[in-house]
């Protein structure tokens, strides 16, 4: 049943001249049918480079507003319109007018995940991979970084030279996950390297063997000489491992760590999605694109 869904798929998508870009925290049977697997910016990057004129984004609205930032001329689809992001969601436009006002000698550095309309009054985005090296490059040595109060940490311990303002926000999912998590899984397997996305909170950062974006936790994993992990983000990235490295063994820090946002597509959405039937299309206002557009391009100017 499976397989007869993923080749209507394939058979649409070629048909119909469809990209089909996949976040790493969606299911196998999705993965398999994408032309693109990573996280979110880098799939808009790669979306961008196609000659398809239409994609679709198996992820987040966040993810989907950026591959349309990034090819404006192209139609882009959210695979289930439902799937939003809770960090994404938590500020808005007018709540950090209203911050800027009170520290205007901040520069505003906006993580990827956060709307296209907050892009607009920020100065510069960053993923979880570039966002030390953009931080260290900015003129400013003020930065209100927004909205992950834990990566925000985990870059302004680095960087001491730096003043940090950070807001009470963050990712739902990771932020589960506690101290206790990893003693807990650190007593079942002592041997395993434990690695996690500096989305989870200081605490728990703070006991790592690495830290790291989705895309560096699996290369790290896949590199590394160790045979045992203990993965610190979206369960997802177990069973991803677990499939593409066979010989090593991989345990999630929490049983709970799963994105419902991100589970939300189904296969059947993406079948549907390239029926027509189903799925949103993205269409941003001229001001929302320009604003959004004009922070990411500093973050590819600096990044």
């Amino acid at each position: 049943m499976i397989t007869d869904i993923q080749q209507e798929i394939i058979k649409l998508k070629k048909e119909k001249d469809i990209c089909i870009l996949a976040h790493c925290y969606q299911n196998p049977e999705i993965l398999e049918v994408a032309d693109f697997v990573g996280d979110s910016f880098a799939l808009s990057v790669e979306a961008s480079k196609v000659s398809n004129k239409t994609v679709i984004m198996c992820g987040v609205r966040f993810m989907a507003e950026t591959v349309k930032i990034l090819s404006p001329d192209k139609t882009v689809y959210l695979a289930n319109p439902s799937a939003g992001c809770p960090m994404a969601e938590m500020m808005d436009k007018e709540t950090i007018a209203q911050v800027k006002e009170k520290y205007p000698d901040y520069t505003v550095v906006a993580y990827i995940n956060t709307t296209s309309e907050l892009k607009t009054i920020c100065d510069v985005c960053v993923t979880s991979s570039s966002a030390l090296k953009i931080c260290k490059k900015l003129d400013s040595d003020n930065i209100l970084f927004i909205p992950d109060c834990n990566l925000g940490d985990w870059i302004s311990k680095q960087l001491p030279e730096k003043n940090f303002k950070l807001l009470n926000g963050g990712c739902p999912t990771h932020a589960k996950m506690s101290v206790k998590d990893v003693q807990n899984a650190k007593a079942q397997h002592p041997g395993a390297k434990f690695l996690v996305h500096p989305e989870c909170k200081p605490d728990v950062v703070a006991l790592a063997d690495y830290v790291g974006s989705t895309t560096g936790i699996m290369s790290f994993a896949k590199e590394s000489d160790a045979k045992e992990f203990i993965i610190g983000t979206e369960n997802s990235i177990v069973t991803h491992l677990q499939l593409e490295c066979p010989d090593k063994s991989f345990y999630p820090l929490s049983k709970d760590c799963i994105c419902h946002n991100m589970k939300a597509t189904t296969l059947v959405d993406v079948l549907n999605c390239c029926k027509g039937t189903f799925g949103e299309e993205i269409v941003l206002d001229e001001e929302i694109y320009v604003g959004a557009k004009r922070c990411i391009d500093e973050m590819i100017r600096l990044g």
